[in-house]
């Protein structure tokens, strides 16, 4: 994960936004304006793209998965329980994973929120918990631990 600062024309920032999104796994772009001039800051945090087949698509990881409905009334149900949330590891798989099929909502009506941050960082705090020290798509890493999680319950 890196971040990317650029410095452009404020016509550009649209044009630029897309290439990064393109080009690399990205969170929102910031925009702010630069101190000199009439010139637009852009700053993203980035990884790069998951090589196609390493990772489940987002139908395969979700295909088991409660609906969104059921994941958010258990997400909500353990925030609010008197436990240890904060380092329980299915809390964070399971919020992430609710992020990120919301976020995909989201990136399929061409908006890109704060759904996407969420889950990058659920799957941030996950990849720490497993130790995990490989650059790589967050929540690709998150859709790959849920669709395990999920096929390791139902065997139970």
């Amino acid at each position: 994960m890196f971040e990317i600062r650029i410095i452009c024309d404020p016509a550009d920032v649209s044009r630029i936004s897309a290439a990064l999104n393109f080009t690399f796994a990205t969170e929102a772009v910031r925009e702010y304006p630069a101190r000199v001039g009439r010139r637009t800051r852009l700053y993203a945090i980035a990884d790069h793209h998951a090589a196609e087949g390493e990772w489940p698509s987002p139908t395969e990881a979700y295909a088991n998965a409660p609906d969104t409905e059921n994941e958010r009334a258990w997400v909500d149900e353990n925030l609010a329980a008197e436990h240890a949330w904060d380092s329980c590891r299915e809390f964070w798989l399971r919020q992430g994973a609710l992020w990120d099929r919301i976020a995909l909502r989201e990136e399929a009506d061409g908006h890109h929120g704060d759904a996407c941050v969420l889950a990058r960082q659920a799957g941030r705090r996950v990849m720490d918990m497993d130790g995990e020290r490989t650059t790589c798509d967050t929540r690709a890493y998150l859709r790959q631990q849920y669709a395990r999680f999920l096929n390791s319950s139902e065997s139970e």
